[in-house]
């Protein structure tokens, strides 16, 4: 079995870090991870909030330099948590984050005029697979 996920999404709030009785910390952090697609002529998002769990030093790491808005790139492992309140089964899947690289936020771009190439000094929008992370 194959259980791998590579996420790129902005975090909607600061990462919760916490320490389980043994010491190690754990980091909890929200993604919204956003999709574009067309319907018709019109171009809409598709806004997903995941969770994902960071252990051990990179956990420190996200709640020392991490904060709400920050974009990231976190691969890991799909795990779904299942339980029971008041009666009520609950489940939720989340991101078992194996690594979390912190990503440099959108600068806001100067206009494009007319005449002017700015294909050498702008980066692309997409990352293909030809391109490193």
């Amino acid at each position: 079995m194959f259980n791998r996920i590579i996420l790129i999404g902005n975090l909607t709030k600061d990462p919760e870090v916490r320490y389980t009785p043994g010491g190690t910390p754990v980091a909890t952090m929200r993604l919204a991870v956003t999709s574009k697609y067309k319907q018709g002529d019109e171009v809409k998002d598709d806004t997903l909030f995941i969770d994902a769990v960071v252990f051990g030093r990179q956990a420190e790491s996200c709640g020392h330099y991490l904060s709400k808005g920050n974009p990231v790139l976190v691969e890991g492992r799909l795990r779904e948590r299942k339980w029971e309140t008041d009666g009520v089964q609950k489940n939720k899947v989340e991101v078992i984050a194996s690594n979390v690289r912190f990503l440099p936020k959108r600068e806001q771009r100067p206009a494009r005029t007319e005449g002017t190439d700015s294909a050498d000094t702008t980066p692309p929008e997409e990352i293909t697979d030809l391109e490193p992370f």
